[in-house]
């Protein structure tokens, strides 16, 4: 590995006599690790070693092949470097059972996001944000199949939520960093490394908390972390925000035999708590605690400065939306457990549902974000049938003895992710069928008697037409 050199002088001010040890490690095979969705149905699992700063999450032995494995797509289980799961203690230390408003600001692909959403309460709202619009799809895919309605997805930069004033009771910014420990992963995040980037990505960082800050409730949390090694990211920045605002440095309680590592930075002792991989089983990662101070005076309820919004008056277009009806209403209702728990709405053609908690606050953040997925959608009307959209089969709260179900082999599974035809069994009725693999729901199918309709998201598919010989999954 040809690393830079000013990056190893900067490492070896910071690691000493285990410089050696430290370059080292990052010429090794990095280690693969999952995180079970505790939501779902989770079999016997045969894990050589946990995780032990997290729940339900496992190293694995070897890389199984993730993309071929029919339980990973349906949300049973995220592919999650194992020190980023840190993040877990702070929640579970600080926040606990309480009903929060969450916000992970640069959460794409959405391993923090997922893992967010299974440690505040279930009842709690998680707002997952991805500021890049080529990324936030697969943010969207990969939390509507963890399967929480409580989620709302987000393509927005950090200013724009400025205007939601404490609003949030927690907010997670694991902000773009330069990168430095990622690098035995990423040959690329070598390339472009160099001093000059460390001094953008710092200061982006910085304007980032700048922007974001007002939304934080005082007291509030704010959780700041990095995938970086140098003070200058981490120690240093953190220093800032206690300087610039007041926050105050919150310590974690850590088993020695985690061996994290504390502050480096010579003349600061706050709590901080860095993942070395030659000390630590899992990628470089770094994170604080900072809590917002409470002085202030604030009501319960956000204030909110609304912005009107230019609307397209496109006058020459004046097709005739598919109708949303009331037995259409009743159906979708009829498709989820505890129905009077949620606010049914029509958009366009389709039917969502949103926790009736949330219901205003969706609202004000439709006001201030480009909102990407909010709830669950339960279906589309085209001509007279309303047809389950893929959410509802990746919903939790899907009622399974609304749809009759045909369970696969894993032939079968593969090809239904495929998007390719699937035969069903001669004695299936027809119309819409949730399809399982090992009793786990896969998506839907609209069966017409010789055949069925595969209605698998096409952007979701599995592309490869390649199935690799001895297929080794997770479970």
């Amino acid at each position: 590995m040809n690393l830079p050199s000013s990056f190893i002088e900067t490492m070896h001010s910071l690691t000493g006599s285990e410089t050696e040890l430290f370059l080292d490690s990052l010429s090794k095979e990095p280690a693969v690790s999952v995180r079970f969705n505790p939501a779902k149905k989770i079999d016997e699992f045969d894990a050589g070693k946990i995780v032990p700063w997290a729940t339900n999450a496992y190293y694995l032995e070897e890389r199984p092949t993730f993309t071929f494995d029919p339980l990973f797509h349906a949300g049973y289980y995220y592919v999650q470097e194992a020190s980023s799961m840190f993040v877990e203690q702070a929640i579970r230390q600080y926040i606990g059972d309480k009903t929060v408003r969450a916000l992970d600001l640069c959460a794409a692909p959405g391993g923090k996001s997922t893992h967010l959403r299974s440690t505040i309460s279930p009842d709690s709202l998680l707002v997952s944000n991805e500021m890049m619009r080529n990324r936030v799809q697969i943010l969207a895919e990969n939390m509507i199949k963890w399967g929480n309605p409580n989620v709302v997805v987000t393509n927005n930069e950090p200013a724009d939520f400025t205007n939601l004033t404490h609003f949030f009771d927690v907010i997670l910014t694991d902000v773009p960093c330069s990168g430095e420990g990622m690098f035995r992963k990423d040959e690329v995040a070598i390339k472009e490394w160099s001093p000059e980037n460390v001094t953008l990505c710092w200061q982006r960082q910085q304007d980032i908390i700048e922007k974001i800050w007002p939304s934080l409730k005082p007291g509030g949390l704010l959780i700041y972390s990095t995938c970086t090694f140098n003070t200058k990211e981490d120690e240093e920045n953190v220093k800032w925000i206690c300087d610039e605002y007041g926050a105050e440095v919150l310590p974690l309680e850590i088993q020695e035999e985690w061996n994290i590592t504390g502050n480096l930075l010579g003349d600061s002792d706050f709590p901080v708590y860095r993942f070395l991989p030659h000390r630590t089983h899992g990628e470089g990662f770094f994170l604080a605690v900072l809590r917002k101070p409470d002085e202030e005076q604030y009501s319960e309820s956000y204030t909110l400065t609304t912005k009107s919004k230019k609307v397209k008056d496109n006058k020459k277009k004046k097709e005739a939306a598919p109708v949303v009806t009331k037995d259409h209403l009743r159906i979708a209702q009829e498709w989820i457990k505890n129905p009077a728990d949620f606010t049914f709405k029509s958009e366009g053609n389709q039917i969502k549902a949103i926790n009736r908690v949330y219901d205003a606050d969706l609202e004000s953040l439709k006001q201030q974000l480009r909102v990407i997925h909010s709830g669950i959608c339960l279906g589309e009307v085209k001509g007279r049938d309303l047809i389950p959209d893929h959410s509802l089969a990746m919903s939790t709260l899907l009622g399974h003895d609304s749809f009759e179900t045909c369970e696969l082999t894993y032939e079968q599974a593969i090809a239904y992710l495929r998007k390719e035809a699937i035969s069903l069994p001669e004695t299936t009725s027809k119309g819409f069928i949730l399809l399982t693999y090992r009793q786990t729901p896969l998506g839907f199918v609209k069966n017409i008697g010789q055949r069925a309709n595969n209605l698998y998201p096409q952007e979701w598919r599995i592309r490869s037409g390649y199935l690799p010989e001895n297929i080794k999954t997770v479970v």
